[in-house]
């Protein structure tokens, strides 16, 4: 039997929110400039640093050069397991594992180089960044009520 609420039940899981309004941020009074330019703040910092991040690949050295080979054999093997039977655990072992092992390989022989800017404009960006960042945190403190008129 499917129980069913009533007005009267919804209404009451409603109360709490009756005291908000649309400036409070994160269930605290107050805060909702705060949070929505240091927002801002942050997705500016956050783009203009990544903007300046430049990220190489190299060749895959696993045992050697060139090995890429060598570590696709688990995944291929667990594959064809699973064709032959799709609930076999050593297939889905060696399928999920040879995927995991392709992946850190990946990141391993990822090179990340921060490229070449201005001291002025990694100050902007890092400010801008960590600045909005804590206006996020201070926006979301309870802040005084303004008095009503």
């Amino acid at each position: 039997m499917a129980t069913r609420f009533r007005r009267a039940d919804r209404s009451a899981m409603l109360a709490p929110m009756d005291n908000h309004s649309f400036s409070d941020v994160g269930g605290t009074p107050g805060g909702l400039g705060q949070f929505l330019l240091g927002f801002v703040m942050a997705c500016i910092g956050g783009f203009l640093i990544t903007h300046q991040v430049a990220i190489v690949g190299s060749y895959w050295s696993f045992w050697g050069g060139s090995t890429f080979g060598v570590t696709l054999l688990p995944m291929l093997f667990g594959i064809g397991i699973l064709f032959w039977n799709g609930k076999s655990v050593i297939g889905w072992l060696l399928t999920v594992a040879g995927a995991l092992f392709i992946f850190a390989g990946i990141i391993a022989n990822m090179h990340i180089y921060f490229q070449p800017t201005s001291l002025f404009n990694t100050m902007v960006m890092l400010i801008l960044l960590v600045g909005g960042l804590a206006l996020i945190a201070r926006s979301l403190r309870p802040h005084a009520a303004k008095p009503s008129e």
